[in-house]
């Protein structure tokens, strides 16, 4: 998934945009075609779960793509990752910071032509937030008023067997057009960070073809964006070209930019080596060890901080994984700083706490001994929990860098709690991401993060919450639900993120998942390209990219 802006800046960021180097990149050249449709820019991708409807899509495959073709309210600048407004002329608060009144910029249109106005913006906060739709980011626009009335609760839960009452309206009475350049957004309570969270994909604004052809529109996604879509060959790649008429201050600086699908990153880096491929967002784990990809692509590599973390979720539907203790063992049996040396030579850090270091409320070792390998403890409670009977099935896409640490971690926990334990590959990520959205996982399952915006409630609210846009282990807790909403209503972003501590707390007591480890950027880009920028939630800045002049 993709995220924001407003409060705190974040923490020691770096610039990635690099001058084309002759070392390390590959063989391909560049002429006067390069980075047009005949000769685009290659960047490295995976197929997406869902079409590309920003509502629905919380991966990062699909958000890659959306991020370029479509500019919301607000962006987040990509070297520092501060917000700024974006669409918004301005978003004005009330003085009890419960309804803001936004102010488009004018002039702004669809790849299709249609003008963007108000409208677009509400009718597609709608769209999302209707229940009967089942979109994705639905609770994104929980805190707006009326929300309940268009997505009620559903009383037992996603995996339950009951039904969840109809919505008794269609439109959330929070949202209000003044005029085709003016709107305004009444929240049920005071949400402190709320202007930063309007930068993550499921705020943007739709066109009118989505509503009046969907089948249409996810043929030909249309967005406002600085780059708009060209074509598709479905499992293999997509293509974006510039959109000349962009309003927006960060223009396309490359005509083309092909997203090719790789099944595997070993592949993937290959390609890059040889030319064949102009950016990769993630080099292989195995290229890791020894600092060796460092001397292989040389000042083509791109290395910063990330907002990133990888966890392992418990389907807390399956009766087994109810009891904490059994699942407080379980994550003390890893140790995760031997992982850390072993797989990835010490090039990420292992994780003791919540959120990933760099945004801001972040706090170190906050999930305490729970996260610290303990072999003596972690029996001790396995115990507690009256031990664990079959095997431990721990899974993970196969198409991903993943088999290594996933494979060590399930090591660690058979060899430190004497219990069967089985990496369970699932063949591609989309696959993956079906089982786990369908509620089909029986085992442990990996299930890492990238910051919506920075903040940590985005590690918090869409993982944890009842009812979570990303909360895939089913996790529901009453104290957790309450501190998170407690600090929602803060009267300062100082006061939140203390509140977003003590809801922490309560994962820290519950245990629903495994912290494992945080992630720098690690990239690379061949000698065709002069500049790209990462963004600390390792999307590539499409507008960022420029191509190298020919060798003479």
């Amino acid at each position: 998934m993709r995220r924001t802006r407003m409060a705190a800046p974040v923490a020691a960021t770096l610039s990635v945009a690099l001058l084309a180097a002759g070392c390390g990149g590959g063989s391909g050249g560049v002429t006067k075609k390069t980075g047009t449709l005949d000769d685009p820019i290659v960047v490295q991708w995976g197929e997406p779960e869902n079409p590309l409807v920003p509502t629905n899509t919380t991966e990062v495959n699909g958000g890659n793509v959306l991020d370029p073709l479509f500019t919301g309210l607000v962006e987040y600048e990509p070297k520092t990752f501060k917000p700024h407004n974006a669409m918004a002329k301005s978003i004005e608060p009330s003085p009890d910071k419960k309804t803001y009144t936004v102010e488009l910029k004018e002039g702004w249109k669809f790849h299709d032509g249609e003008e963007v106005t108000a409208d677009n913006f509400v009718r597609a906060w709608n769209y999302g937030a209707y229940a009967p739709n089942g979109q994705l980011t639905a609770s994104f626009f929980s805190k707006i008023q009326g929300y309940d009335e268009v997505h009620p609760s559903d009383p037992d839960g996603d995996s339950g067997p009951k039904e969840p009452p109809k919505p008794t309206a269609e439109k959330m009475s929070g949202l209000k057009v003044v005029d085709d350049h003016t709107f305004t957004i009444t929240l049920e309570n005071p949400f402190t960070i709320f202007p930063t969270t309007l930068g993550y994909s499921a705020f943007a604004p739709m066109p009118d073809v989505f509503f009046e052809d969907k089948a249409k529109y996810e043929k030909t996604p249309i967005g406002n964006g600085p780059f708009k879509f060209e074509k598709r060959t479905p499992k293999q790649s997509l293509t974006v070209t510039s959109y000349d008429k962009y309003k927006g201050e960060d223009k396309a600086q490359v005509d083309a930019v092909k997203f090719k699908v790789y099944k595997k990153l070993t592949t993937a880096y290959q390609d890059l080596k040889s030319g064949n491929l102009d950016v990769q967002r993630q080099v292989p784990t195995s290229a890791l060890v020894g600092g060796r990809w460092k001397e292989e692509l040389g000042d083509n590599a791109i290395q910063r901080e990330g907002m990133l973390t990888a966890t392992l979720s418990f389907p807390l539907y399956k009766e087994k994984f109810q009891d904490p203790n059994l699942r407080k063992a379980i994550s003390m049996a890893v140790d995760r700083e031997s992982i850390m040396k072993s797989v990835f030579s010490g090039s990420r850090e292992a994780m003791h706490e919540w959120a990933a270091p760099s945004v801001d409320g972040f706090e170190a070792g906050r999930c305490g001994q729970w996260c610290t390998y303990d072999e003596a403890k972690a029996k001790e409670y396995l115990k507690k929990a009256g031990g664990f009977q079959g095997t431990l099935t721990i899974s993970s896409n196969a198409d991903g860098s993943h088999q290594e640490w996933v494979k060590a971690v399930a090591g660690s926990i058979r060899d430190t709690l004497g219990i069967k334990v089985a990496f369970q590959p699932v063949p591609t990520f989309s696959e993956f991401r079906e089982k786990i959205n369908s509620h089909k996982m029986t085992g442990l399952f990996r299930s890492g993060w990238v910051a919506d915006y920075p903040n940590i409630q985005t590690f918090l609210g869409p993982l944890y919450s009842t009812g979570g846009s990303s909360n895939d282990s089913g996790y529901s807790s009453p104290a957790f639900d309450k501190a998170m909403q407690q600090a929602s209503s803060a009267s300062s972003v100082k006061q939140a993120n203390e509140l977003y501590g003590q809801a922490a707390d309560v994962l820290s007591k519950d245990m629903p998942v495994i912290p494992i480890y945080s992630q720098p950027i690690q990239a690379g880009k061949s000698d065709r390209v002069a500049t790209a920028t990462m963004t600390p939630r390792r999307s590539l800045a499409l507008t960022t990219l420029t191509v190298a002049k020919p060798k003479e």
